[in-house]
């Protein structure tokens, strides 16, 4: 499946710390477009042994986007828990002098508020829960919220596929209807080129001026090249049948198509402006800017593309 640079995940796990106090480790990580994968983790003290398998983790399942975790701790107690069962005397009485030293040294620093008291290391009496506990965990709740973020990527992507699909079809129906006209056209203007080149030969031009006969021949010149160029447009129309294809075959495909389908967007609005500037009828003018308009609608939506 194609994926959409374009996501959000989340997931928990909890942790008993003993004495009625229980730790949740919450995981959130969500991306945006990016054209490298730029990956960013913020987590506490707790989870940071989990960081370096994280980023492997997250570097093999996803290829672009700017991706970031955030991982939180919160811990909380039982109802029929006793605050004085949950709190270390010894290390708030440290706590206080430590206080007390800094207000004497700066007396604006200002007091201490209660979550910042209540998170201090060793206030709170926990079981001792080694490094390699607090890993798993924060790992399990990670991979989980990978898991969730990469399924809404894929949502996204098949919602950007469905859009792309349209637009593709779009182009093919005018680039059809485009294509039976082509002869009224060269004639239309085979019918235009006869008569210049009549007046040119008469020595008379549209307004009734007299030719000089040795700029006859120039001017024969330049309005063959000029019909050579402009009238021809099957070779443009040919290769934005032949991108299109390309486009939808990579969009079936799937995988990370993003930077493929960008240069294909590059393509075949090159051939879109080739198409405009050729135009010799109003119709192969409104077909290059209908096709113009929609190719641009495609790129917009492929830069969400991983």
């Amino acid at each position: 499946m194609i994926e959409s640079m374009t996501g959000f995940g989340s997931a928990s796990r909890q942790l008993d710390l003993g004495g009625g106090v229980y730790a949740t480790v919450a995981v959130e990580c969500r991306s945006v477009n990016s054209r490298f994968l730029d990956l960013n983790i913020r987590s506490p003290e707790e989870c940071r042994s989990a960081e370096m398998s994280l980023r492997e983790l997250v570097t093999k399942q996803l290829g672009r986007g700017k991706v970031e975790f955030r991982i939180n701790v919160h811990r909380e107690t039982e109802a029929s828990t006793q605050s004085t069962d949950l709190l270390n005397s010894d290390s708030l009485k440290s706590l206080k002098a430590l206080e007390a030293a800094v207000l004497k040294e700066m007396p604006n620093a200002g007091n201490m508020r209660m979550g910042e008291i209540l998170r201090w290391p060793g206030v709170i009496n926990e079981k001792n829960v080694d490094d390699e506990l607090w890993r798993k965990l924060t790992l399990e709740a990670a991979t989980e919220a990978l898991t969730a973020l990469k399924g809404s990527r894929q949502g996204e992507g098949k919602a950007l596929l469905e859009i792309l699909m349209e637009r593709v079809n779009g182009i093919r129906a005018i680039v059809e209807q485009l294509k039976p006209l082509i002869p009224q056209i060269i004639a239309a203007h085979q019918a235009k080129l006869t008569e210049r080149l009549t007046e040119i030969l008469t020595g008379i031009d549209a307004q009734g001026q007299a030719v000089a006969k040795n700029d006859v021949s120039e001017r024969i010149k330049q309005e063959v090249i000029l019909y050579g160029v402009r009238i021809d447009v099957a070779e443009e129309l040919e290769r934005l049948k032949t991108h299109l294809d390309a486009v939808e075959s990579a969009l079936k495909k799937g995988g990370p198509v993003g930077k493929r389908l960008d240069f294909l967007m590059q393509e075949l609005n090159r051939e879109a402006n080739t198409l405009g500037s050729k135009s010799v009828s109003q119709e192969s003018s409104n077909a290059s800017i209908e096709v113009k308009l929609l190719i641009e609608q495609m790129r917009e939506q492929v830069q969400n593309l991983e």
